[in-house]
């Protein structure tokens, strides 16, 4: 049996890397949120691995709640078009609402969010992204906090897939091009 590693053709952030930045980033929202009402919202389904590790180093009260969104449908950017797979259970009218990704690719799945969102009346909503990737953003989209700045580059692991594998890396790195010239037309990419 092969190792998912073995598919990488390079690792862009260690695991230790990782688990650091999100010490400072638990730090940050520590300090910000700090007697607010905060409403964490992870998106579905590949912030999972970020929100779990963020979520146990963030000791204030907090309340949680998962929208689930799939904007990918088998390509390796999001389309843009974003479909609702999950719909959020929780009332956040008058609440500070932290919208939590894995990835800040062109912006176009997060605008889409923030202005589903919006229509809820939250008392404020802000934006924690894992990875932004180095290029120009839908409609200047910036998050409010960010743990890594990448190259344009597909990656995979931590929370990250390609055709639903590689998510359950502690790493993330890049495919090698024959993995992902394989199977072009097999599952898509979620979240």
């Amino acid at each position: 049996m092969s190792s998912l590693r073995d598919d990488l053709q390079e690792v862009l952030l260690t695991e230790a890397q990782i688990q650091q930045r999100i010490d400072e980033l638990a730090a940050q929202l520590q300090r910000d949120y700090t007697d607010k009402d905060l409403t964490l919202v992870p998106l579905l389904t590949g912030s999972v691995m970020f929100v779990a590790d963020l979520l146990r180093r963030v000791p204030g009260p907090l309340r949680l709640d998962f929208l689930g969104v799939s904007s990918y449908h088998g390509e390796t950017r999001s389309s843009g078009d974003i479909h609702i797979t999950k719909a959020l259970q929780l009332n956040v009218c008058d609440r500070d609402v932290l919208v939590v990704d894995d990835i800040l690719d062109t912006g176009l799945t997060l605008v889409r969010v923030r202005d589903l969102i919006a229509t809820l009346r939250p008392r404020s909503l802000k934006f924690c992204v894992f990875l932004e990737k180095e290029i120009p953003h839908h409609a200047g989209f910036r998050a409010d906090y960010t743990g890594f700045r990448i190259p344009d580059k597909f990656v995979v692991g931590y929370g990250l897939d390609y055709q639903e594998q590689y998510r359950n890396l502690p790493c993330v790195g890049v495919l090698k091009p024959e993995i992902t010239s394989r199977a072009s037309l097999d599952t898509p990419r979620a979240g």
